[in-house]
């Protein structure tokens, strides 16, 4: 991986190379890498740490000009565009219900269900994940076991800066209905987010379950139990209430999920 990272670099830093159309192949071979897994736009590390691979971003970014606009027959439907789409799902043991669209070099791992919905370049989503109606898994996104990504929920994508790192869901949450996530933020594992929650990278994210608040910012800790908030903020016009996350209660530790979200939602009101 290391020659292949090496000449990734050089491709970035002198865009002259891709003239050579043989040159094109190394950076088809880490989109291929990373439709099969193999390769990952970020990893996780321990202690609940990610490294972002930015060489393998500036890999997607290239990919793009040594692409062509090529018409896509799915009959009975058409598409226009420079990145082909993911198929041979039977053999990847995923559930992909029309009209669900999923762009190669995407990962899907066994056991995903994809209902109508859509799942750029770059992205991960691992084992026993479902992603619901129109929900979106943006480019490079990663999104990982056993979470539940409501209808209309919206992940943000990321490709430039390179330096900047993506949205990343870790095992077991669940994301309500129309929730938004994007600018980096990660979800801790079993995290539950109610309906309508948006999280950008400045958004105040405040505990609230102790005496004093405690305030996050683009992360929310593991197994929180999270709803849409504001807070008063003054501007030169005034003093408005400007959109903020609230944690409201902790989902328990259990060996049975699925019950110990519904206790979540049941306990603390949430909907989703």
């Amino acid at each position: 991986m290391n020659d292949l990272k090496n000449k990734i670099e050089a491709l970035w830093d002198d865009r002259s190379l891709l003239e050579n159309t043989d040159n094109h192949k190394i950076i088809a071979e880490v989109i291929e890498q990373l439709d099969k897994g193999a390769l990952r736009v970020a990893e996780p590390l321990a202690e609940g740490k990610w490294q972002v691979n930015e060489w393998v971003k500036k890999a997607v970014i290239l990919y793009f000009p040594t692409r062509q606009m090529e018409t896509i027959h799915t009959p009975p439907f058409e598409f226009h565009d420079k990145i082909p789409l993911k198929s041979n799902y039977a053999d990847l043991g995923v559930r992909v219900v029309p009209h669900a669209v999923a762009r190669y070099g995407a990962f899907i791992n066994k056991g995903v269900v994809l209902m109508p919905s859509y799942v750029n370049i770059g992205a991960y989503v691992d084992s026993g994940t479902m992603v619901d109606t129109w929900a979106t898994v943006g480019s490079c996104a990663q999104i990982g076991k056993h979470v539940h990504l409501s209808g209309g929920v919206g992940i943000g994508g990321v490709l430039e800066p390179v330096q900047a790192a993506p949205v990343i869901i870790e095992d077991g949450a669940f994301i309500g209905s129309r929730c938004i996530l994007v600018e980096g933020v990660k979800i801790g594992k079993e995290a539950v987010l109610g309906a309508n929650v948006t999280i950008t990278g400045s958004t105040h994210i405040i505990d609230v379950t102790q005496p004093e608040p405690i305030i996050y910012k683009g992360e929310v800790p593991p197994r929180a139990v999270v709803i849409p908030g504001s807070y008063p903020k003054k501007f030169p016009a005034g003093e408005y209430h400007v959109p903020c996350a609230l944690i409201i209660g902790q989902r328990k530790a259990s060996t049975d999920l699925k019950t110990s979200l519904n206790d979540a939602l049941r306990e603390n009101q949430v909907a989703v």
